[in-house]
């Protein structure tokens, strides 16, 4: 998938429209759409075309249990075509592709997988198909869903003819769990583990192989909840994303992107990005600064952490950035 064209124009316009409508009339599923079912599930493709050449493959993970709405609704109804517009001065061939999540032990709808598309109206199509579920399993979401759709589920040409990694971002204000057993995976997804379980960090390496891997936690508040920022910042260092408004999640997305394909190569250059194309100055600068530093100066100095392994719970360091 992912042979249409991207218009931005014409996104700003319709994501404009869609803004003036209620949440429940842009988000009208009530349960899992068909076509975003995972049972079953073979591969959601990212292949090249004459008009992407030389694709690159996108994934938006989305929490969207009851807390988490947010996020989608404002990517839906404001900030997807600011994320589009800053990739494609990065990468020309983005292909988009938005998966939902929840509690797979305790949710309607635990788990959506939409497809890779380049076409503006194709990707509002698959965001807007999500079903809301507008609960929570408590402590805890199915993360490590996510991952294994990532890491098992999808087939990209960047990987398979260039060896280029592709980005998944994923979103959430809870901790994750350790592992997702035999039974979950048949009865999410219809796959057949060899073993009786796979380790949320053994999914999230699988991933890392071909993605650039990213945690964004919507604001500090639920960064604070019940540790969240401080387990992903143990988890996946510097790709732990703690931002300070969810309306930056998109502009974060998009300088991450930078950042990573070498674009921008100091804290200057993401100042003035900000500044010139995105509009932002002040505090409202200031803040989308201080959320991707961490992971900018990594990069800059090659100092980038590795993923470390989960093991037993256990007490985590205090939250940075």
């Amino acid at each position: 998938m992912g042979y249409g064209q991207y218009d931005l124009s014409a996104h700003e316009l319709a994501t404009r429209a869609r803004a003036l409508e209620s949440p429940a009339s842009v988000f009208r599923e009530g349960h899992t759409h068909a076509d975003m079912a995972p049972l079953f599930l073979k591969s959601r493709e990212s292949r090249d075309s004459p008009n992407h050449p030389a694709s690159v493959p996108i994934i938006f993970a989305l929490d969207v249990s009851g807390s988490m709405g947010d996020v989608p609704r404002l990517l839906a109804t404001k900030t997807l075509p600011t994320f589009m517009g800053s990739v494609l001065s990065v990468t020309p061939d983005p292909q988009v592709l938005f998966l939902a999540f929840g509690n797979a032990g305790t949710d309607r709808s635990p788990l959506q997988v939409g497809q890779f598309e380049s076409e503006a109206a194709l990707m509002d199509e698959w965001l807007t198909k999500m079903h809301l579920e507008g609960a929570g399993g408590g402590e805890g979401e199915s993360y490590e869903l996510a991952f294994y759709v990532a890491a098992r589920k999808t087939a990209t040409d960047a990987w398979e003819k260039r060896g280029k990694k592709g980005y998944f971002f994923m979103t959430g204000d809870e901790r994750s769990f350790y592992a997702t057993d035999r039974a979950t995976v048949k009865r999410v997804l219809g796959d057949d583990l060899e073993a009786d379980t796979v380790t949320t960090y053994a999914l999230a390496c699988e991933a890392a192989a071909r993605y650039h891997v990213f945690f964004l936690v919507p604001d500090l508040t639920r960064a604070a909840r019940i540790g969240t920022g401080a387990f992903w910042q143990y988890f996946l260092k510097e790709r732990a994303i703690i931002l300070r408004d969810p309306e930056d999640t998109a502009i974060a997305c998009a300088l991450l992107v930078g950042i990573t394909e070498g674009t921008f190569t100091s804290l200057a250059d993401l100042s003035g990005t900000l500044e010139k194309v995105h509009g932002r100055t002040g505090a409202s600068q200031e803040r989308v600064l201080e959320a991707v530093r961490p992971y900018a100066q990594a990069v800059f100095s090659g100092t980038l952490g590795p993923i470390v392994e989960l093991g037993a719970p256990q007490p985590f360091p205090g939250m940075s950035g």
